[in-house]
């Protein structure tokens, strides 16, 4: 059963209250923080981005289209069409001959208001590259391309590609594939979901590639674990909650819809999972803040940038402080 894990007060009254689960596993994949549910699937949404992205790392498509560091940390985001998001993308199509039209997602605008405003007012219109997910789809149609498979069905889930890709989250994860549910992500792709202390060990890998069996495995994720705490701002955006994260190289982090969230820190040996049941995403920041205040996280300025950028005081149009959001569970390491 879920657990209350942030209420909102306006007034002092209580306006608002956010059930969900947490999960925190050690280095050797055992539960040691719990709270909620750990048994019921949950779907990873854009959680999973980092861990779609390892068969393409080892697909050698990289090395072959001369991509870089920056083109990878791009695969794994939710990016938010800021300039230098689009500049990254623009790369990989010139890179690899790809086009936007080839591109499963739906036309969007920049999810940035500034930069979509901008874009508008010169005439801009919605592109598929603009799509928060196009970076993950255009890396697995350079995989595609490289490996001679079918280009226009690269989304099925029958398709070689999704089908490496399921046994790499098994991998990651620690779970048998014919357990993993499945479903259809928003941008089209398939999405998997798992039990949240399956999640958590996933990440506790990627922040610890050495305890993974297969050394081609372990290279990819060291690649990708890099990628992502090299350049945070690619993988999320101008204040997003993973990109403030991973600010602090300890950490690697990755949001998805729907109140999804994943992160671990290497130097402890720790991965977290966390689902907001009513899937309000702005919640993450204030259960992940609590997560590391709680087992009081050694660097207290990281701690210190999330409270900053995720004010606990709520404002009303005017700016007055109408209200605040309030941590209300408590973990306990077992």
């Amino acid at each position: 059963m879920s657990e209350r894990l942030i209420e909102e007060t306006r007034n002092g009254w209580l306006e608002c209250e956010h059930l969900g689960s947490i999960c925190g596993v050690d280095g050797e994949g055992k539960i040691v923080y719990a709270l909620g549910d750990m048994e019921r699937p949950r779907f990873l949404r854009s959680a999973g981005k980092p861990l779609q992205a390892i068969p393409v790392v080892k697909s050698g498509v990289l090395e072959h289209y001369g991509l870089t560091e920056r083109d990878l940390a791009i695969m794994m985001a939710s990016h938010r069409g800021e300039s230098f998001h689009m500049e990254t993308l623009d790369h990989i199509m010139q890179s690899t001959g790809l086009d936007q039209q080839e591109l499963i997602c739906q036309a969007s605008y920049p999810l940035h208001d500034p930069t979509k405003e901008e874009w508008i007012r010169h005439g801009g219109y919605k592109e598929q590259r603009f799509h928060n997910c196009s970076g993950k789809h255009l890396g697995v149609l350079a995989w595609c391309q490289l490996a001679g498979y079918d280009k226009q069905r690269y989304t099925d889930p029958d398709h070689p590609a999704q089908q490496t890709i399921v046994s790499s989250i098994a991998e990651m994860s620690l779970s048998e594939v014919e357990k993993l549910a499945a479903g259809v992500d928003g941008c089209g792709f398939p999405v998997l979901a798992l039990p949240l202390p399956s999640i958590a060990r996933a990440y506790l890998h990627i922040a610890c590639p050495e305890k993974l069996q297969h050394e081609e495995t372990r290279q990819a994720v060291m690649r990708i674990r890099e990628a992502m705490v090299h350049y945070p701002l690619l993988v999320g955006g101008t204040g997003r909650l993973d990109s403030v994260l991973m600010e602090d190289d300890n950490i690697t982090a990755k949001g998805g819809f729907k109140g999804i969230f994943a992160f671990s820190l290497r130097e402890e040996a720790l991965g977290f999972a966390v689902k907001i049941d009513d899937g309000n995403d702005e919640e993450c920041a204030y259960v992940v803040t609590e997560i590391l205040k709680q087992m009081d996280y050694r660097n207290k300025s990281t701690i210190a940038r999330l409270e900053e950028a995720f004010p606990i005081h709520i404002h009303n149009d005017q700016g007055m402080v109408v209200g605040a959001r309030r941590p209300v569970f408590r973990l306990e390491r077992g």
